[in-house]
This record gives structure tokens, sequence and C-alpha cells, in this order.
């Protein structure tokens, strides 16, 4: 199956699953943190649209943990930089519909949480299509080490992913149901 279908497929799927309002349990991601020694650092979050795993309370958690929190702004030519987020900040909606931090402080996070259409047991993901995250991860990785963890529904797994140069794999994927490593 090619890319396009695989996102739709899946996309179909998480609608339907995440009609229970499917959580992530949020010690399991703290138990990941502490084993990696990550104290005070910088954690790019993201803000769930299209029935994505939400993220937001764990990323209020870390930030009442001394963790600083950062969110994407679209850019152009397809890329996003960071930038520092409180949840007591307003947020703004970027034309595709997603909710964005000000344009505050650009920041470089030490750890990212990567929202995702689908993945596979090798730690390989498809988002959208727009390459966003992947042209980020590359662009960071090359000044400072980045930690990538996918956070998705245990549903969205597939065999495999079909991937190419491009395409970055991730360090750790949480779901629901089990951890990838």
């Amino acid at each position: 199956m090619i890319k396009s279908q695989i996102r739709s497929k899946i996309i179909k799927i998480r609608k339907i699953k995440n009609t229970n309002n499917i959580k992530l349990n949020t010690s399991k991601i703290f138990q990941i943190l502490n084993s990696l020694n990550l104290k005070n650092k910088i954690v790019g979050g993201y803000y769930p649209v299209n029935f994505e795993m939400d993220d937001l309370q764990i990323l209020k958690e870390l930030e009442n943990k001394g963790f600083k929190i950062s969110l994407p702004i679209i850019k152009k030519n397809n890329e996003m930089d960071f930038y520092l987020w409180s949840s007591n900040n307003l947020l703004f909606i970027n034309k595709y519909g997603i909710p964005e931090p000000e344009n505050t402080k650009l920041v470089k996070p030490d750890i990212i949480f990567v929202p995702m259409v689908a993945f596979d047991q090798r730690l390989f993901r498809i988002g959208y299509g727009g390459g966003y995250y992947d042209r980020y991860i590359e662009k960071i990785s090359r000044v400072k080490n980045l930690i990538k963890i996918g956070i998705a529904h245990s549903s969205q797994k597939i065999k495999k992913i079909p991937n190419n140069k491009y395409d970055k794999k991730l360090d750790i994927i949480i779901t629901e149901k089990f951890v990838l490593k």
C-alpha cells in the first residue's frame, strides 16, 4: 500500500477509535523521561487535531515539573519552528486550523513529541504528507541531540511503513497499550 492509501485508511480508523477519548498513561511517559535522566529540558509538543492522541495533559504536567514547553509554528516552505508556550497562554489558529502559540521565544527542544497517522515496529511513521516533522528533525539533529517520541493510538500500528531517505526514524513510540523502543 502507498502512503496516501495508508493515511486515508488509518485516519478513518483513528476517528472511530477516538470516540472513546483514549488517553495515554502519563506515568508511563514520566517513567521513560526519568529513565533518560531528562530534567528541566525543553519539550516540543503539538496541539492535537484530527483525532490525534492528545498530549496536552502531559505537557501541562511536564510544565508543572519544571520542563519548558514549546509548540510548533508553521512557516513557509513546509517548515516549522518551536516557540515557548505555557498552558496559561492563548493560542492562535493558523491557516490549517491548528492552534499555535504566539511567535515569542524561538527554542530548540531537547525532546519532541511527534504526532503521526501510522507507524511500524521499526519506529518509522507517516504523517499528513507535508514533511514538516521530518524536515524539522533533520535540521535540529545537526545542532543537538534530539529525542523523538511518537505519540499514537495502538490501532495506528501497521506491518511496515514504506520509507525513503527523507523519513526520520523515531527513538520511542508510546501508545495507550504499549511502548516501542
